[in-house]
């Protein structure tokens, strides 16, 4: 793929905004710019992914650093989880040149449709809904982090965690096929099956993502995926917006988080479905 200098800039600024958004939601910003690049480039959506792909581990590794240091992203979830994603990832991977662009694109649609669902239905959620700290744990997978907000440290346990574990597997095998960080079924794992709270399902995720996408990267470059002339702009934007997304977190509520990143889904949601169905709009 060939740029010119004004669009690699227009590329740049679309990846930092998608970077920015994906460390807000938690699921990187892969499950913005893979329809970005597909739908306003005109990219090969296999090629879009191999972009997407790399730019993601960039992403989850410069916003979890901002998450760990914080106290944000809890490592024994993440560590316990990535069993699922990464083998999940692999078979994505392996898997994915076979599937037709259309249907890789409908089923985009399909989990963009199924994070702005799981951000809608708990628009309202404050601290305090999550699952208490006396829930049976196990795994010792519980943790706490403070409220900037509140003033006060909030202590929550999962619940559900083996339908959160089987999910992940599920969101491996999407983030292998469509070069996302699957952060937005993480994000329904930890979130909407598990009941963590939305600012630690969003930073856990956001941790996750890297490595749940290097596991199918190798994948994608071999078969010849990876446009480094793409790949550049990408990934220094996605960076660049991870990391501003990161310090902004901490200072925003479950509800703005999500009524900042619900209507930029659900927009880039119904394109995709409509370009999966072969409607131009």
């Amino acid at each position: 793929m060939t740029l010119s200098a004004s669009g690699d800039l227009v590329l740049l600024v679309v990846s930092a905004a998608a970077g920015l958004l994906g460390a807000l939601g938690g699921v990187g910003g892969g499950l913005i710019i893979v329809p970005v690049l597909t739908l306003v480039f005109g990219v090969d959506i296999h090629v879009a992914a191999g972009a997407s792909i790399v730019s993601v581990i960039a992403t989850s590794s410069g916003a979890a650093v901002a998450f760990l240091r914080d106290g944000w992203a809890n490592i024994r979830i993440a560590m316990f989880l990535q069993i699922a994603t990464v083998i999940g990832a692999i078979v994505g991977a392996l898997v994915a040149p076979d599937v037709p662009a259309q249907i890789l694109l409908l089923t985009l649609g399909i989990v963009l449709l199924i994070s702005v669902a799981m951000q809608v239905a708990r628009l309202n959620d404050e601290p305090g809904a999550e699952a208490p700290a006396a829930s049976p744990d196990p795994l010792r997978l519980g943790g706490e982090y403070f409220s900037l907000r509140l003033q006060r440290q909030i202590d929550y346990r999962p619940t559900r965690v083996s339908a959160g574990f089987a999910m992940m597997a599920v969101a491996g095998v999407i983030s292998g096929l469509l070069g996302i960080g699957s952060g937005a079924l993480k994000v329904l794992a930890m979130d909407g099956l598990m009941r963590l709270p939305m600012k630690v399902s969003s930073a856990t995720s956001n941790f996750m993502i890297g490595v749940t996408a290097a596991a199918s990267v190798g994948i994608y470059v071999a078969r010849g995926y990876v446009d480094a002339r793409l790949v550049a702009p990408v990934t220094l934007g996605i960076l660049v917006g991870a990391v501003v997304g990161a310090r902004l977190l901490p200072r925003l509520t479950n509800r703005h988080v999500r009524l900042v990143f619900v209507p930029v889904l659900l927009a880039i949601a119904l394109e995709t479905l409509l370009r999966g169905l072969g409607v131009n709009v």
